[in-house]
């Protein structure tokens, strides 16, 4: 069965194909929602949501852009409604997924090698919220500032500036670990 024919199938709820379609992609939306939230079973109960969200809202897809880049969008909306909801911490992330710096576009960047993963995911947890969500959506999950702005509900200057300013103060933070002074 082709990707197409199993979300065809799927529109049509058969139950096999929905099977099929959710062990592709529990794992990787259980990673992405596990990334936001600091609990396990919050984590698979936003994956659970996510995809019967998915499964009655399929016939809203229309293939512009993968079922996994548009199922991601829905993992990551119900994990920060989920904080929100909660006021909530983010969890620390993954070291294969963390992506702090872009070293040719943004040399200023670089950050020094006595900083750890460790001393950047506290940082960025120390964030206030306002630039944790929009530095955890750029940096970690790799949305540009329109999606961004949807996901948030902000306008794409907002995200830009948040980042920014979340830049800035996540900096801040890592030079004050550097210097030897705590968070």
């Amino acid at each position: 069965m082709f990707h197409i024919d199993i979300i065809e199938q799927c529109k049509k709820n058969n139950r096999k194909a929905q099977m099929q379609l959710y062990n592709q992609y529990c794992d990787g939306m259980y990673i992405v929602a596990k990334r936001f939230l600091k609990d396990a079973a919050d984590a698979e109960d936003v994956v659970q949501e996510a995809f019967i969200n998915a499964f009655t809202k399929l016939h809203q897809y229309n293939a512009e852009v993968t079922f996994g880049a548009w199922l991601k969008r829905i993992v990551v909306n119900k994990s920060i409604d989920l904080i929100k909801a909660r006021k909530a911490d983010f969890v620390a992330l993954d070291e294969v997924h963390l992506k702090v710096v872009d070293t040719e576009k943004d040399s200023k960047w670089l950050v020094d090698e006595a900083i750890t993963l460790s001393d950047v995911k506290t940082a960025i947890e120390k964030l206030p919220d306002k630039y944790q969500y929009v530095v955890m959506l750029f940096l970690v999950e790799g949305y540009d500032h329109q999606e961004i702005s949807e996901i948030l509900g902000i306008s794409q200057v907002a995200s830009r500036t948040q980042l920014s300013r979340g830049k800035v103060k996540l900096q801040e933070l890592l030079k004050l670990k550097k210097n030897g002074a705590r968070y």
